[in-house]
């Protein structure tokens, strides 16, 4: 079950108890901000849950399909949808060992820029990895960063966003894995929830989280960015 700090947020947005037990739900929330005035919550059981703001109070839906169709028609299509991962409530992080793990300051700029010249533009942008973000894990093979991930707070809450990027030569090994747990522990010791969102398409992303800990809490459409 996710850490209260997770169910929070997700009841703020929906300016709902989360709901459970399959079904759909449609609420307003008067408190969403321009960016976010439909949003769409699949719970990894199923449950679909609805919120818009009043300037969409018109909006009416059965189901998720239908929330997508109406917003879309008031103006507010979704984006595609993100699967979103907490870890499991009785994960207990402990030290990541087997490469060299640790904390990234300004003084690895050097090793970073090296990092990031040796990956593709399109991990770059998929992963959204920076040196420069509140809390920043690397792995080193040598002198070598092969591996970054990095968080920062989300929404000004207690939940803390991450991305993670391993160079392709040293895929494959479980660094990626080592480096999020590393990561998690950093954003659990400074009080924040670890968040790990990746396109509901992405295997290999998927596959990752679960390895690293995280389980699936569902899949979460906010207005496209376009609209």
């Amino acid at each position: 079950m996710p850490a209260s700090i997770v169910e929070e947020f997700w009841r703020t947005q929906f300016a709902t108890e989360p709901y459970r037990g399959g079904g759909f739900a449609l609420t307003a929330n008067p408190t969403l901000e321009e960016d976010r005035r439909a949003m769409l919550l699949v719970a990894a059981d199923g449950t679909e849950t609805a919120v818009v703001s009043p300037a969409l109070a018109g909006v009416t839906a059965t189901d998720a399909a239908s929330f997508r169709a109406a917003s879309a028609e008031a103006g507010a299509r979704l984006h595609d949808p993100d699967l979103v991962h907490y870890l499991a409530a009785d994960d207990r992080i402990g030290e990541e060992t087997g490469h060299d793990i640790r904390l990234l300051t300004s003084a690895d700029e050097d090793a970073f820029a090296a990092f990031e010249a040796g990956a593709s533009e399109q991990d770059l942008d998929d992963a959204y990895v920076e040196l420069d973000h509140w809390a920043v894990v690397g792995a080193f093979d040598g002198d070598e960063l092969v591996c970054a991930a990095s968080a920062y707070p989300w929404d000004d809450t207690q939940l803390a966003d991450l991305g993670v990027l391993t160079l392709e030569s040293h895929r494959g090994r479980g660094i990626a894995r080592r480096v999020v747990r590393a990561l998690a522990g950093e954003i659990i010791a400074r009080g924040y929830e670890p968040q790990y969102r990746c396109q509901v398409d992405n295997a290999a992303s998927i596959a990752l989280a679960r390895r690293a800990g995280f389980e699936v809490y569902g899949t979460w459409e906010p207005v496209s960015p376009d609209q």
